[in-house]
């Protein structure tokens, strides 16, 4: 520190400048210097400021491996964390000179050269640290495969392995990377690797590589079939009793890789095999687990299977609902939030199926589901709610079971206002007009006026959501077909016929929501009060334009619509 500060104060900086000359046998040496006193802070700034990066940059051209190397260090401890240094080297075009280095001497294994290929993956990872846009310059001059290259021909060598891996792990973070990567045979390299690691660090480092490679569909594939998920399943089962902190973060980090590994189409599909493969029956056994973080992977993982029907059917009729049904019975009472959150997605996604549902019916999924009432986790709320609502798709026993349950309904109303929870409060207005849809029952539909949620509907009718607005729309017919008397007041106080005005009128309404505004707009006739409304607003000339719409269904109601406004005003 001292002498730096010596060297800063003597102006000798500036003679350095003009000693770093390809031909002088002292080169190496000033490199050298310069690159100890670069681990400083604060000689970073003065070194560029001395005019230095030039020439050292011209001397990465030299055919001495010695000025080669001291020159790398100089050029790597400038760059560290130093905007001013990258942009130097950056503009004196380092990085380009570097790569073709470490490209034509990829290939030779002696400890000399691998020391020299080490300083220079070190330097580029200087260069580009945290800094996205000269990791995408590195990534457009071609780095990657000669990364990939390097690390396939010299994985004995620990140093450039590691350095290696680090400038790997910045890489992948950039989207722009991923193809890049799916194009080398990275994903058989790294799990070669793997494999042969057997210090907790290491294989730390190699994890932090696949994590962000895994999210790429194509890298998840080739991670599949390169054997990463027996090295993962491997890990688990040597893990799962201990109460290291080491082994409990590497099981988190093992099992949390595979739930994503399963994310990838078809890598699922290949880790499934017809519900016969060995790691679909690994996972199956997680769940029943007595730990916690393997109860959270083994569900998530079912909900990751249970992404295609086939899939699905063959789950539910192989006793999957039972175990998930038992896992979140143990997290009832004071329950893991995130076990409660995954159990619950993987039964909906299994509920999709139509054939599924009757048979979750009968096992007992809505008791199960609706123990999770009283909780006051939105996560845990919003997968509830959407379970539900897949469960009484078509199922109007069901749904007029659920409809008639006061405290369910009463539950959704409460929800429905749950303004700093967009997720939850669409699910619970979803699930207030599903109950109604599909059960057409006139007791459901006095549960819910009952409870309050009749205006939530009308509220919906005005949601962004299309298809949120058909649903609400269908629901309020047939209140309006069953039990106006009982809905009138609510109706009226929810402004429903001024906002039915505005759906008709409004040219941006999709085609169903015009039409079944207007079939809506006929049931509220035999209401008086919603009658005089409805003949107020003078509905007649905005229905009367809509028979010419151009969609045939819209320009048939209109008529009927009109005919029926006529008759009754």
């Amino acid at each position: 520190m001292e002498t730096s500060e010596k060297i800063q104060g003597s102006g000798i900086l500036q003679l350095f400048a003009s000693l770093l000359i390809p031909q002088s046998s002292c080169t190496a040496k000033v490199a050298n210097i310069i690159a100890e006193v670069a681990k400083n802070e604060f000689m970073r700034i003065p070194c560029v400021d001395a005019g230095l990066i030039s020439p050292l940059v011209q001397l990465l051209n030299s055919k001495d491996q010695e000025v080669l190397l001291q020159t790398g260090r100089a050029l790597g401890n400038i760059c560290y964390d130093s905007h001013e240094g990258r942009s130097a080297v950056d503009q004196a075009g380092g990085a380009q000179i570097v790569i073709d280095h470490l490209r034509s001497l990829c290939s030779i294994t002696d400890p000399a050269n691998e020391k020299l290929l080490t300083v220079f993956c070190g330097m580029l990872m200087n260069y580009s640290n945290e800094n996205d846009s000269l990791q995408a310059q590195l990534i457009n001059m071609g780095v990657i495969p000669t990364l990939v290259k390097l690390l396939g021909i010299h994985c004995q060598n620990a140093a450039l392995t590691e350095m290696c891996l680090v400038a790997f792990g910045n890489l992948a973070e950039l989207e722009s990377s991923k193809e890049q990567f799916a194009s080398t045979n990275i994903a058989e390299e790294l799990v070669k690797l793997f494999k042969k690691q057997i210090e907790h660090d290491k294989r730390e480092m190699i994890f932090e590589v696949l994590a962000p490679l895994a999210e790429n569909d194509a890298i998840k594939l080739q991670l599949v079939e390169a054997g990463l998920v027996e090295c993962l399943l491997e890990i688990v089962q040597q893990k799962v009793d201990s109460d290291k902190e080491d082994d409990i973060a590497e099981l988190k980090t093992a099992s949390d890789l595979m739930v994503l590994l399963l994310l990838g189409d078809e890598s699922m599909q290949k880790l499934f095999e017809g519900g016969k493969g060995n790691v679909f029956q690994r996972v199956l056994s997680w769940i029943p687990s007595n730990n916690h973080q393997l109860q959270l992977a083994g569900a998530l993982a079912i909900a990751n299977f249970a992404r295609n029907d086939g899939n699905c059917i063959h789950m539910v009729d192989n006793g999957i609902v039972e175990k998930l049904m038992d896992l979140l019975d143990r997290h009832v009472e004071d329950g893991n939030v995130t076990v409660q959150h995954a159990a619950l997605s993987a039964l909906r996604n299994l509920a999709i199926p139509v054939v599924n549902k009757a048979k979750m019916l009968s096992a007992g999924v809505t008791e199960a589901v609706l123990k999770f009432l009283k909780s006051e986790m939105p996560p845990v709320q919003f997968k509830l709610l959407g379970t539900l609502r897949m469960l009484i798709d078509a199922q109007a026993e069901a749904a007029e079971q659920l409809g008639k349950n006061v405290k369910l309904v009463e539950r959704l109303v409460e929800w429905c206002e749950a303004k700093d929870h967009a997720g939850v409060m669409g699910e619970s207005n979803r699930l207030l007009s599903a109950l109604i849809r599909h059960s057409k029952s006139k007791d459901v539909i006095k549960t819910i006026v009952q409870s309050g949620g009749v205006k939530h509907l009308v509220t919906m009718a005005t949601s962004e959501h299309v298809i949120m607005q058909n649903e609400a729309l269908v629901a309020l017919a047939l209140i309006a077909a069953l039990e106006l008397g009982t809905a009138e007041k609510d109706l009226e106080s929810a402004k429903l016929v001024q906002i039915l005005h505005r759906l008709l009128e409004d040219e941006r309404s999709a085609p169903e929501i015009k039409y079944n505004s207007m079939v809506l707009i006929c049931a509220l006739m035999g209401s008086e009060s919603l009658h005089k409304e409805v003949q107020d607003l003078a509905f007649l000339d905005v229905v009367s334009k809509l028979r010419s719409h151009e969609n045939k269904s819209v320009a048939q109601q209109a008529s009927l619509t009109e005919q029926r406004l006529t008759v009754d005003s």
